[in-house]
Formats: C-alpha cells, structure tokens, sequence
C-alpha cells in the first residue's frame, strides 16, 4: 500500500520511536474496517494500523470463504492463478477477492507472501531470541514473548496480530461441528500444531529465502519453531496487550522527556 505523512513527522526521531511503544495500547484499533472500495493508504503514524493490502484481503477471503475447507493450506493450488494474483497485487492494483477465487489458491497465496518477504516477518536479528523461549515454561515463556513482540516494527507487529487472529479463527473450526437442525459442519482438520507446522518456517527464519542452507533448520530448531508460533497463536490476544502498568511508564518517561507528545497522544484519542 502506499505510504502517506502526517503530522507525526513534525516530531523528532526519538519521539517517533517512544510513540511506537503506545503502539499497541489501543484496542479499538486492532479490528480496522474498510469498506469497499474505499482507498485508505497506510500512514507513518505508529498509531495507524500498517498491514500489507495483501495480508489483509488473503485472510479476509480465507475467513469467509475458508473455514470449513478440509485440509486448507495443506490441497495443492493453482501455480498460474496464484502466480497471476501475486502479479496483480504486487503492481497496486485493488484486487478484490470473492467466491470465484480458489481458497487453495489464496491460501498459497500468503504462505508464500510470508515466505518470500525481504525480512521476515519476525526480523532475522530476532531469530535467536525467539527460539530461545521454547525451553521456557507457564508465564515467564509468555512475558518473554510478549517483551520480543514489543520490539518488532510497527509493521511487523500490525501484521503478525492479523495473521495470528486469523490463524486463531481457522483453528476454532477444525473440528466438526452441527448446526441447529443437527446438519453435520465438516472441521477444517487444521489444528493450532497443524498450523503451527505450515506457517512456522514462514515466519521465523534464519536465512533469506534463495541463500546457502535457508530451509535447511535442524530438528531441535524445527520442532521450536512449531512450538513458539503455537503460543503466539493461543495467546496472541494477551501478548499484543500492552499492561496498564507498562503503559505508564512509557507516559512517565513521555511527561518528562516530551510533554507536547501527551498533548498529541490525547488530541488523537
């Protein structure tokens, strides 16, 4: 999507990124909606909500279209058609998904959006440190994981929330289910470990797609990989939470370094 500027670029770099810590304080913010045909281009302002047009259309597909497909993200698609939407996406274009498209197709779609992003949705340089929380246990794995989930970019963060709330929503369905009438609703089979498996190395990876060895993880990293996007998917909720307590301190520190910053904050509330 583009990128537009507001007044957010009147404030000094270090503001911008004290900012950035409110990012994720604001919980009316995490479920965006557009309208169709509405063009609403991505802003600087970290308070925005910054996710690829991409990301955002492939999963809104997949939730209406998708749940009760058996084995999604695992049946084969079409290489042409999805190569051909890629093409489309990638030129600007507003591609608007609806029932004529392959859930298959939109499904590999964004696996391969995540696998082929210049950084990785999780950024390389925090690799090591995610990994790391799989030896961890009960609430200390989650407050690590939550402090790592600060740190990303904006961007990153905004579009990890979407995927993982979406990646939540398929796993809700993968049992079978019966409506009212006692009309039997086919589970999707994709479990949140199911998941976990197909979209892991996606998300976490230690070398570029294309460089010497990338995809070639060993066991121990494979297995902490599925284990750690298992979290972040059961728990997305409260990670991307930030802590009445923690929020102060980030006002504290705001009050005595850059008062005008308050003043903005509230004026865009």
């Amino acid at each position: 999507g583009a990128m537009s500027v507001d007044s957010i670029t009147d404030l000094s770099d270090n503001t911008s990124k004290l900012l950035e810590a409110l990012q994720l304080s604001h919980p009316h913010e995490l479920d965006p909606r557009r309208s169709r045909g509405k063009k609403k281009p991505l802003s600087l302002n970290p308070i925005t909500w910054q996710v690829p047009r991409i990301v955002d259309r492939c999963c809104t597909h997949l939730e209406t279209h998708g749940l009760q497909t058996v084995g999604i993200f695992r049946v084969g698609s079409s290489k042409k058609r999805v190569q051909q939407l890629r093409e489309e996406f990638d030129r600007g274009l507003d591609v608007f998904l609806d029932e004529h498209q392959s859930v298959h197709d939109v499904a590999a779609l964004l696996k391969e959006f995540l696998r082929d992003m210049p950084d990785s949705l999780i950024p390389r340089e925090l690799y090591g440190a995610f990994l790391s929380t799989a030896t961890m246990e009960g609430q200390a794995q989650l407050d690590t994981l939550q402090l790592l989930l600060f740190l990303l970019p904006p961007c990153h963060s905004d579009t990890l929330l979407r995927l993982l709330r979406f990646l939540a929503e398929v796993a809700r369905h993968a049992e079978s289910s019966w409506d009212p009438e006692g009309h039997e609703i086919p589970g999707n089979k994709m479990t949140v470990s199911n998941l976990a498996t197909v979209f892991g190395p996606n998300i976490l990876q230690k070398e570029k797609p294309g460089e010497k060895d990338a995809g070639a993880l060993n066991f121990e990293d494979s297995a902490a990989i599925i284990l750690v996007l298992q979290r972040l998917i059961e728990h997305h909720h409260s990670l991307f939470m930030v802590s009445p307590e923690m929020q102060c301190d980030v006002l504290r520190r705001l009050f005595q370094t850059d008062p005008d910053v308050i003043e903005y904050l509230l004026r865009r509330k």
